[in-house]
């Protein structure tokens, strides 16, 4: 396993304006995760957040995979996402999660400008029950193919990509 120094989500949340999280509940391929480090940093991610158990951890391939992100990206495993979802949204953040079936809004609807954190879940599973009830708002990537679902680092792409888009231009 990876070491890497702890960091305090708080400290985070409270020395950024608009702080932009990306959490991962329960990622298990290492391949997936590194590809997320790397799409987070590339779009400006203060930090990726994880489960400790029931997740891949940081391990060598994942560094690999990551291309050095995993150098610039905090990475936070915590021991309960529910509760550090909570923690999230008690310190102003706005919690995005996402599911393939959702009724609600399509990504493209969501104002992501704000203080905000976008949660992906597993492999195959998606997010787990307790952790889509805790997010603000459960939204949909649109799918115009035959294809039910996008792979979680490819759906960690798009969704960091609108985020960014609509944070960039706030910035101009």
């Amino acid at each position: 396993m990876v070491q890497r120094d702890e960091v305090d989500l708080q400290d985070i949340i409270k020395s950024r304006k608009a702080p932009f999280f990306l959490v991962l509940d329960g990622v298990q391929d290492p391949h997936n995760l590194g590809a997320c480090l790397r799409t987070a940093d590339g779009a400006g991610v203060d930090a990726v957040i994880a489960p400790r158990n029931r997740a891949v951890g940081l391990t060598e391939t994942v560094s690999r995979i990551s291309c050095g992100a995993l150098e610039r990206v905090h990475f936070i495993q915590v021991t309960n996402i529910t509760q550090t979802l909570k923690e999230l949204r008690d310190g102003g953040v706005w919690i995005v999660g996402t599911a393939d079936g959702a009724e609600s809004a399509s990504l493209y609807d969501v104002d992501f400008t704000g203080p905000v954190a976008v949660v992906l879940g597993a492999e195959e599973k998606g997010l787990r029950r307790l952790t889509q009830e805790t997010c603000d708002v459960v939204v949909r990537i649109p799918m115009m193919g035959k294809v039910e679902c996008l792979n979680v680092s490819v759906a960690t792409g798009v969704c960091l990509y609108e985020a960014l888009r609509q944070r960039r231009a706030l910035a101009t």
